[in-house]
């Protein structure tokens, strides 16, 4: 006799796991089926950065700052390692510094500041005080262990009742109804949140969607020295051409001309620079983007070499040792942020959140919950 649910969660990733907080605190009975004996997918495959300073102003900053809040919410409940650490935008040039000045004064509703390089260097003692001009310093971000998390919130997520299914992959869907494992069960709500994957079991759907696969290359570094700390998230330069917030800046446009004249192969491979720290003291240090509907696995030596010559600009490369390396794949729309599709009654794809799954995870599940998208 098949087991009986209010939701089915495809996917044990961060977008599941949030939507399966929200509907477990709403009273509803929820599993959640994971293919693997883990998630493995993006959502440990990343810097683990709450980051609502990047988003655009509007729907998305505001999704951005109601995840954060979850966040909190279900970390401290929790007791899951996090870190309120903010985030330091780093300018070595004048025309960058000139971005995050405009950026400040066009959204004062973001509460970020600029401050001068010794403002910088008490916030983040370890960054190359060489050139530097100074940074804009925002306090809402947090930093978790993305592996950590994925791994851990399972568990807290059963004490609110949620069932786990995993090594069960979902190889059917319909209305009210899914095969797991070989196993069938009923649910009144089937939410499909399996990350680039969703065209094994709605193809045609998937097709029509134009998501496109990104794939991008990261590394893990170990600092030499047990006190090495950048206490804070840190990016630089090429990431005011990455997130939208600053497409808004008159000032971006000679910054990109530059970058086009001085980094032209960081800007073939997408590459930008983020870096963040966890409770281990590693440093994850990231990366490139290659887009298309599938990718090799392998990764280029060329790409980490570029990533690691642009983190040497203001961070010391030579503090500490790479110890890891991968590569990871995310759904990507060209124009959407984020991708909600109902290819059936009862059934409901949640996707295409890039790479700000952490940012925008429980965010978004709010709002799928409450049916407002």
């Amino acid at each position: 006799m098949a087991r009986q649910f209010d939701v089915a969660i495809a996917g044990a990733g961060i977008l599941g796991l949030a939507h399966a907080y929200h509907y477990a605190k709403a009273g509803k009975r929820v599993a959640v089926f994971e293919r693997g004996e883990r998630a493995l997918g993006a959502s440990v495959r990343n810097f683990g950065m709450v980051w609502p300073v990047g988003q655009p102003p509007g729907e998305m900053r505001e999704m951005a700052v109601a995840s954060r809040g979850f966040w909190l919410e279900v970390l401290g409940a929790s007791g899951i390692w996090h870190l309120r650490s903010g985030s330091m935008h780093l300018a070595y040039h004048e025309d960058e510094l000139a971005v995050l000045e405009e950026f400040v004064t066009q959204q004062p509703g973001y509460g970020a500041t600029v401050i001068s390089p010794s403002e910088v260097l008490q916030k983040t003692p370890v960054v190359r005080p060489d050139g530097l001009l100074g940074g804009m310093w925002s306090a809402d971000e947090v930093c978790v262990d993305p592996r950590d998390v994925i791994a851990s919130l399972p568990t807290y997520l059963r004490y609110l009742g949620v069932e786990f299914f995993y090594g069960s992959a979902v190889s059917h869907v319909e209305t009210g109804r899914l095969v797991a494992g070989g196993e069938e069960f009923l649910a009144d709500q089937l939410l499909l949140c399996t990350g680039d994957d969703f065209e094994t079991l709605f193809p045609e759907r998937f097709a029509s969607s134009g998501m496109v696969r990104c794939k991008l290359q990261m590394l893990k570094a170990r600092p030499q020295a047990a006190e090495y700390q950048i206490r804070t998230h840190l990016c630089a330069g090429l990431t005011l051409g990455h997130y939208a917030n600053f497409k808004g800046c008159q000032t971006l446009v000679p910054v990109l001309k530059r970058f086009e004249r001085e980094l032209p192969e960081h800007l073939r491979w997408g590459i930008h620079l983020l870096v963040s720290q966890h409770e281990s003291g590693d440093l994850t240090i990231g990366d490139s983007h290659e887009y298309g509907m599938s990718h090799d696995p392998f990764l280029r030596e060329s790409i980490d070499r570029l990533i690691l010559q642009y983190l040497d600009t203001f961070l010391d490369t030579s503090q500490f040792d790479i110890v890891e390396r991968w590569h990871g794949v995310y759904a990507k729309h060209p124009t959407k942020s984020y991708i909600v599709d109902r290819p059936c009654s009862g059934v409901t794809v949640v996707t295409g959140v890039g790479g700000a799954g952490m940012t925008l995870s429980f965010g978004l599940a709010d709002r799928v919950c409450r049916g407002l998208v």
